[in-house]
């Protein structure tokens, strides 16, 4: 099979700079992910590629340049899912870890459990080797100003992709720093599968937003079994977005592959970066 790769940079306000940062950021996460796929790599492999570098970019909401909770202290939530095997590992509220993505892997590749919060999940990234670092060491100048003004965030958002392979698998993965001002404890959709990350046989979704929204309707699964060969991608996300917001008042975007390697993206705040690699409408 052809691959496919779709990665977003999350949904919120129009950033100050028109959002040229926030694609040229997805862009160059995707370009080691697609050269993975290219190869004949694992979906799982490259989604958690494309995350990882998110991750390492301050522009985004996720690993380094995570938003802080009304503490001043960063708390990150991950999860990725093998749409052929149904596994899934995840983790919430993290502080001591570099890249929650890999330690959402870990726990999908023990397989004892499927999400890890707090200072359990960060004994395991101990014991797994997985890189650490003081919490300070997350937080961005930017950020702190932030947190020191009160202001609501006006920065990049939750990160995301899905992907397809040439063996036809899907597999898909979502990592944040979640809200800014958040409590302490506070855990998101993204951590949550089938609400912020979803995959199986038919496709995967990465959702993104407002995370009590997506909670409450279970958005990336919802989104995912309606898909319909018959209907256009981009639709389905819409209309999944368009029930959140009639049912929740709740606002956020969408990305959605199918395993015949269509896609689809909505959003239903002023922006939402994508960036697609191979597939179709």
């Amino acid at each position: 099979m052809r691959p496919v790769l779709l990665v977003h940079g999350g949904a919120g306000r129009v950033p100050e700079d028109g959002g040229g940062g926030a694609r040229e950021g997805l862009a160059a996460a995707a370009g080691a992910a697609w050269r993975l796929l290219e190869e004949g790599g694992p979906a799982m492999e490259a989604v958690i590629a494309a995350v990882q570098a998110l991750e390492e970019d301050p522009s985004f909401n996720a690993g380094y340049g995570s938003v802080l909770t009304e503490d001043g202290d960063v708390e990150m939530d991950a999860a990725v899912m093998d749409g052929n095997t149904m596994r899934a590992g995840a983790v919430a509220a993290v502080r001591l870890v570099r890249h929650p993505i890999l330690l959402a892997r870990a726990v999908l590749e023990e397989g004892r459990h499927v999400l890890l919060v707090g200072e359990g999940a960060e004994r395991m990234a101990a014991a797994r080797g997985l890189p650490r670092c003081p919490p300070g060491d997350l937080i961005t100048p930017a950020r702190r100003a932030q947190w020191e003004r009160g202001r609501a965030d006006r920065g990049g958002g939750t990160v995301g992709a899905v992907a397809l392979d040439r063996a036809g698998r899907l597999a898909a993965a979502t990592s944040t720093g979640g809200t800014a001002g958040k409590r302490a404890g506070r855990v998101g959709d993204s951590p949550l599968i089938g609400c912020g990350t979803y995959a199986d046989a038919r496709g995967a979704a990465s959702a993104t937003g407002d995370g009590e929204a997506i909670i409450r309707v279970v958005l990336a699964a919802r989104a995912v079994d309606a898909l319909d060969p018959e209907t256009d991608l981009a639709a389905t996300a819409a209309a999944a977005l368009a029930r959140m917001q009639a049912l929740t008042g709740g606002t956020g975007g969408l990305i959605l592959l199918e395993a015949a390697g269509r896609t689809g993206a909505a959003h239903t705040t002023p922006f939402m970066a994508v960036v697609r690699r191979g597939g179709g409408a």
